[in-house]
This record gives structure tokens, C-alpha cells and sequence, in this order.
């Protein structure tokens, strides 16, 4: 597997990063596991946040204890964790940072990023965040600036700037001539890119579709969300060595497979960012909004069960509130797509479509 020098940082990391947003979802021992055996099989790159919950606690954990002697864990230097705040305010930022670092049991981080702000900092703005960054790894607190975006104009508009070193936004197979376009403007900026959503929020099921593609990007570092043992066995399996297989490769097979899936998952589909949340009316909306695919992709039964027939029922209680359409970073008109999901799932349970 090759290495990634994420643009003007200067960090060098294989092209298989941890994504830690899932190990808030498992127990503190689950966590600590993982995250090690990651180190062990050759990540060195992991991402969190601290609207993450406790998964900086969690990292925290897992390697913390940086005075050790014990060759079995990493050292400080051995790995680069990146964390994110969504603060707006210097108050906000400063207190996030420094619950950033006590969690994480580090004096610093590698790279603290905005986290998918609405407006794009910078200095001069009036709202002293930028300058916040800058005060920051003065202290020597973080040592690289990077940012977060999940609508393409803002990305485009990070780019421009010229003021960070890093952006971080979906990237995947899915990914439109625009998105493609945004990673090369990146290389050439000399800015390192982090691929989140690479799975798609689990629309994507080809874990070797997404290594292979994302490989054919020098710039890109992948971050995997990963909160299972099997998650976390085939992405290291994808690494060099004798446990690993290697990087897959983008022959003509893997590219009919992915023109097939572009095919099939084209147009406005849910991405389960959860950004909409929570519902008014209590509707998982970043589940219930994408039934139609995940009856399609997964194994149906598990979504026609009881609870989730009540939980797609609860759609017939929305109120057009519209609260989130507004906070969609994808500009979905999520309601609408709400109802369309709905009537889709009747069909299938009444047995009008088949999806086996």
C-alpha cells in the first residue's frame, strides 16, 4: 500500500486512515482493542471530533500513556491524530481545544480542523476563529490548520483561500466530475485531502471497490468509519505485508462494477450524515430517508421487522417544518424524500415490489 503526504503538513501515513466517529457506539474495552490492533496492522493516521461523543476519550485510552516503555504501543510520534471543533466563537474554540487535548492524553494535535462550518474563516473576518488557529499552533497546542465541509461551493471555497492546510469531505466511488475535480485542485494547491464517507454511510457494501478507486488518487487519505472487528479485518487486510493483501486493483472488472453502482445510486439519495438530526417528531430521518436503497443493498428482512415498520411510520406524523432541509449539507429536500421512502416501503411490504 502506498503512502500519502498529506500536501504542505508533511504528514506521511498509509492510505488507510481510522475514521473514529463509530467507537462511540461500542464499550471503552471494544474501542481500546480496535484502535490498537489499527496501530498494529499499519494505520497511523486516526480522525475524531469533539462532537464525536467519547471517542477522543476512547483514543485517549488506546494510547494515551505516552511515557511508556512498552514497544507494543505507539509512541507520540508514531501516529497522527486530527480532532475538530465546531465552536464559532474564540470562547468555544479554546474550551473545546483544551477538552480536545485532556481526552486525547495528548499535548497536541496533529491537525485540528474546523468542523464543516457555514462560512469559510479567515483572517480579518471578525470572528477571531481563524486567528484562533493561528494562536494555537503558535503555542505549539496543534501543528497543522485543516477544515471540514460537506457542500462542494464551500470546499471549492477552502481551496481558494489558500489559508488550510487540509480539507475534509466525502469522497467515494459516488463521487460527481465536480468532486473529482475539487481532489485534483486540492494536489495541486499542495493540500492534503481527507476522503470521509467512503462507504457512502453504508449505501457502498464493496470494500474493495472503495480501497481500489480511492488508489488511483495520490493526494487522498481515506478515513474508514469502523466500529466492528470485521470492519477493521478487511481494511488492514488491504495493507502490504504478510496479513495483508495489498491494495486492490482498479482493472476493467472493478470499473464495471462501480459504472454499474454509479448507475444505480445516481441522483438525490440520503448520505446518513445525520446533520438533520434530531426530528421534531422523533423519525430517524438519516435511516428512514434511505430505506428504499438500504432494502436493496442490505438484507431486506432486517429493515421490514416491527420496530422499523414503526419507526417508518412515524413519516406520516411529519409536520413540513422543514427543519431538516435546512440543515442538510447536501441542499436535499429531505421531506419529500421522507414520503417517497415511505410509499416505496408500503409497496414492498404489501408485496407490490419485490426486493429479493
Amino acid at each position: 500500500m502506498k503512502t500519502i503526504t498529506l500536501g504542505t503538513t508533511g504528514i506521511v501515513t498509509p492510505q488507510n486512515g481510522f475514521g473514529a466517529l463509530p467507537i462511540q457506539r461500542v464499550s471503552d474495552d471494544e474501542a481500546v482493542s480496535l484502535l490498537r490492533q489499527a496501530w498494529h496492522g499499519g494505520m497511523t493516521f486516526f480522525d475524531t471530533a469533539r462532537a464525536y461523543s467519547d471517542s477522543e476519550h476512547k483514543i485517549g485510552l488506546a494510547f494515551g500513556d505516552w511515557g511508556h516503555n512498552d514497544p507494543a504501543l505507539p509512541r507520540r510520534e508514531d501516529i497522527f491524530i486530527a480532532s475538530k471543533t465546531g465552536a464559532t466563537t474564540p470562547d468555544a474554540f479554546w474550551a473545546d481545544l483544551e477538552t480536545s487535548l485532556s481526552n486525547l492524553r495528548t499535548d497536541h494535535l496533529d491537525i485540528y480542523q474546523f468542523h464543516n462550518p457555514d462560512v469559510v474563516f479567515e483572517p480579518g473576518d471578525g470572528t477571531g476563529m481563524y486567528e484562533c488557529m493561528l494562536a494555537a499552533r503558535e503555542q505549539g497546542k496543534i501543528r497543522h490548520i485543516g477544515i471540514t465541509a460537506h457542500k462542494i461551493a464551500n470546499a471549492e471555497k477552502v481551496v481558494a483561500t489558500g489559508l488550510y492546510e487540509t480539507l475534509q469531505y466525502p469522497f467515494n466511488y459516488l463521487a460527481i466530475e465536480r468532486e473529482v475535480e475539487l481532489v485534483r485542485a486540492t494536489e495541486a494547491a499542495n493540500m492534503g485531502f481527507i476522503g470521509m464517507k467512503g462507504m457512502s454511510g453504508g449505501l457502498i457494501t464493496n470494500a474493495s471497490a472503495a480501497m481500489a478507486w480511492d488508489a488511483q488518487f495520490d493526494n487522498v487519505v481515506p478515513i474508514w468509519g469502523i466500529q466492528r472487528q470485521r470492519e477493521l479485518d478487511e481494511w488492514l487486510s488491504f495493507m502490504d505485508g504478510p496479513a495483508g493483501q495489498g491494495t486492490p486493483r482498479l482493472d476493467d472488472e472493478m470499473r464495471a462494477f462501480i459504472d454499474g453502482e454509479r448507475e444505480e445510486l445516481k441522483g438525490d439519495f440520503c448520505r446518513s450524515c445525520g446533520y438533520c438530526m434530531p426530528c421534531p417528531q422523533g423519525i430517524q430521518i438519516f435511516q428512514c430517508a434511505r430505506m428504499s436503497q438500504l432494502l436493496r443493498r442490505m438484507p431486506s428482512k432486517n429493515w421490514l421487522t416491527p420496530y422499523w415498520q414503526d419507526e417508518m411510520a412515524r413519516i406520516t406524523t411529519c409536520t413540513n417544518c422543514r427543519q431538516c432541509a435546512s440543515k442538510c449539507p447536501y441542499d436535499l429536500d429531505t421531506p419529500e424524500l421522507l414520503k417517497l421512502n415511505y410509499a416505496d416501503y408500503q409497496r414492498v411490504l404489501s408485496g407490490e415490489v419485490s426486493v429479493e
